[in-house]
């Protein structure tokens, strides 16, 4: 496995910059990640954004035989039809892309680059606890199964048609990581209205090492440097989301550091996941019938009870907790009185666990209605890879 010092710099290259926070320092401590205990060389350092825009001198020098007023005129609309025209060309070129990778046809590395910026764009303007709202379709973990990802649409409408909420884990076990976490950011970067992607744990710079989706970046584009543009968009991704004020969305789950939505808001997530605290725990906890808090068998976060949540919903004013992050074997389970519900959208995870999936319909009075699907033909998802990723606590 290469290490993070043959990735190159985003900023040696031209007109490729692609700017975030600053890097996280490397940890001499082992990894608390399920059985991850390779130490990479920590988060990669980010290039400085791009300081502001190509600007264009005026002062008052018309066209030749026409008044500086009317010059100036004619150049404002002689831009505002060049900037039509090249937003129009723009989204030409987005919906080409996008019908490529609905055929899982992985874009060119210097596509996927324009594209990572276009979507940081955007990214970086959503809170952690992005408002989304109803009517609205809410989907667990995908996992590069591709062809499922297309079920799922098939199931609950495509995009934008139907409205949809993404809870992570896009990506590593499945063959088709690339072309699914591509898909769905072209869709965030098309339509950003009606597609919201946050964070799961896989979104993550240390375990797409470990369980597949740096190893197929690397086999599909003979190089890191895609998997180095998707992981720091990884870093813009929402924690989390709140749907009309009354439904919390995480990919994970509590923490006994967070206790409102307002403590959410103020970390600071364009960075690699920590190995433990608040940002971590949204990420890796999970609820079980329990009092309190306890370990968790992941080795990251902590399994929460039904106190846990009741008391988290009241202070937070709101009626459901939605998460993935657990595979269900029937595609959602719902606990604690129905105050928190596990969506999973991965069916037969892993091409052997013969599970269903489903997806989680809120019309726009937030009634809940669960669609169940199950996966793709066989002939349809493509051969087993050789080498399969190693297994964890699913």
């Amino acid at each position: 496995m290469s290490t993070t010092s043959d990735v190159p710099s985003l900023a040696s290259m031209a007109d490729s910059v692609i700017s975030s926070s600053s890097s996280s320092s490397s940890s001499s401590s082992s990894l608390l990640w399920g059985d991850v205990v390779q130490q990479t060389a920590g988060a990669l350092a980010h290039p400085s954004p791009i300081a502001g825009g190509l600007g264009v001198g005026g002062g008052g020098v018309g066209l030749a035989g026409v008044p500086p007023s009317s010059s100036q005129h004619v150049a404002t609309t002689n831009a505002s039809s060049s900037s039509s025209s090249s937003s129009s060309s723009s989204s030409s070129s987005l919906d080409s892309q996008i019908e490529r990778l609905r055929r899982c046809e992985y874009l060119r590395e210097c596509e996927v680059k324009a594209l990572c910026l276009r979507a940081r764009e955007i990214l970086v303007d959503e809170g952690n606890v992005q408002r989304v709202d109803a009517p609205v379709t809410i989907c667990g973990d995908i996992h590069g199964q591709f062809y499922d990802l297309v079920e799922l649409f098939k199931v609950g409408g495509e995009c934008p048609d139907a409205n949809y909420l993404f809870l992570g884990d896009f990506v590593d076990r499945g063959y088709y990581s690339v072309e699914t976490f591509l898909l769905l950011l072209a869709l965030k970067v098309r339509y950003p209205d009606r597609i919201t992607l946050i964070r799961g744990n896989h979104e993550s710079r240390q375990i797409t090492q470990v369980y597949g989706f740096y190893d197929e970046c690397l086999r599909k584009y003979g190089s890191v440097n895609v998997w180095r543009y998707c992981t720091e968009i990884f870093d813009y991704l929402s924690l989390s989301a709140i749907i009309e004020d009354r439904i919390f969305t995480v990919h994970g789950g509590l923490s006994p550091s967070i206790n409102t939505l307002d403590q959410i808001r103020v970390i600071d997530r364009k960075q690699e996941v920590p190995h433990d605290g608040a940002m971590c725990d949204l990420m890796w906890s999970d609820p079980e019938e329990i009092d309190g808090w306890g370990l968790s068998p992941r080795g990251a976060g902590y399994l929460f009870g039904g106190d846990v949540v009741a008391m988290f919903n009241e202070r937070n004013d709101i009626d459901l907790i939605a998460r993935a992050h657990q595979l269900v074997m029937e595609g959602h389970r719902s606990m604690f009185n129905d105050a928190l519900v596990t969506v999973w959208s991965a069916p037969n995870y892993c091409y052997r666990c013969g599970n269903v999936a489903s997806i989680l319909e809120l019309d726009e009075n937030l009634n809940k209605s669960f669609k169940i699907f199950d996966a793709a033909p066989n002939e349809a998802r493509g051969a087993p890879v050789k080498n399969p990723p190693p297994d964890y606590f699913l």
